[in-house]
C-alpha cells in the first residue's frame, strides 16, 4: 500500500519513449555545442535560414516581438503564475510543480551551457548557444502537453504525439521569432529545443520520484502512529 493520491506527472505509457528523446536531444545539445564553441560568426547552415528570414516587415516583426516577450521575465513570469494556476485548479500539484522546476531547470542549463560553450553574436558580451527563449517556451508546452496527456487517459502513440507536436509548435514559434529578430543563430534554437526536451522529462521523472517517496513517507508515519 502506498498511499499514492496524486497521479504521475510523467505518464508511465511515455516513460520509455520520452527517456529516449532526452538521451537523443541532449547528445543534439552537447554535439552542437562543441561544433559551434567559441564561435562569433554564423554557420552555413545559419547563414542561408538568416538569408531566408532577412527583412522582415510589419506585421510579422510585432508577432515576432510579441513572441519574444514571452520569453523575458515578465512575459515568463506570467506564463508560469498561469500555468501553476491551472494545474492548481485541475487538482494536479505535480504538475504545478513540475512547471516552477522544470522551466528553472531548463533555463538554469541554457545559462550553464552558454557559459560553456561561448559562443557569441552582435559581440563577446552576448552569449547565444543554446537560446533560453526557445527552451523555455518549449519546456512549458511539454508540461502541458504532459498534463493533458495524463488528464485525458492517452496511449502511448497518442501521447507521445501529443507531446511531440506542442514541442514542435512551441519551439518553432519562439525560434522563428529568435532568427527574425536576429537575436539567435538557427542552430542555437535548435540547442534550446533540445534542452528542453532533454530536462523536461528527466526533471519529470524526478518530482514523480520525490513526491512517491513523501507520500510513501507520510503513509508509514501515520500506520505506525496508529499502532
Amino acid at each position: 500500500m502506498t498511499g499514492r493520491s496524486a497521479p504521475a506527472v510523467l505518464p508511465p505509457s511515455l516513460r520509455v519513449w520520452l527517456g529516449l528523446m532526452a538521451v537523443l536531444a541532449a547528445l543534439v545539445v552537447v554535439v552542437l555545442g562543441v561544433l559551434y564553441a567559441d564561435e562569433g560568426e554564423p554557420g552555413m547552415v545559419d547563414a542561408r535560414i538568416w538569408a531566408a528570414v532577412d527583412g522582415m516587415r510589419q506585421p510579422w516583426r510585432n508577432v515576432a516581438l510579441a513572441t519574444d516577450f514571452l520569453g523575458e521575465p515578465v512575459g515568463a513570469a506570467t506564463l508560469v503564475a498561469a500555468t501553476v494556476t491551472g494545474c492548481l485548479l485541475l487538482r494536479r500539484p505535480r504538475a504545478a510543480l513540475l512547471v516552477v522546476v522544470g522551466a528553472g531547470m531548463t533555463v538554469g542549463t541554457t545559462k550553464l551551457l552558454k557559459s560553456l560553450v561561448g559562443r557569441t553574436i552582435h559581440g563577446e558580451d552576448n552569449l547565444s548557444y543554446p537560446s533560453g527563449h526557445t527552451a523555455f517556451l518549449t519546456a512549458l508546452a511539454l508540461v502541458v502537453a504532459l498534463l493533458a496527456t495524463g488528464r485525458l487517459g492517452l496511449g502511448r502513440t497518442a501521447g507521445t504525439s501529443l507531446v511531440l507536436a506542442a514541442a514542435l509548435v512551441a519551439g518553432a514559434a519562439m525560434g522563428w521569432a529568435q532568427v527574425a529578430l536576429g537575436a539567435h543563430y538557427p542552430t542555437d534554437v535548435l540547442g534550446g529545443w533540445c534542452t528542453a526536451l532533454a530536462v523536461i522529462p528527466a526533471t519529470a521523472w524526478l518530482v514523480d520520484r520525490m513526491a512517491d517517496r513523501l507520500v510513501d513517507r507520510m503513509a508509514d508515519a501515520g500506520r505506525r502512529e496508529g499502532r
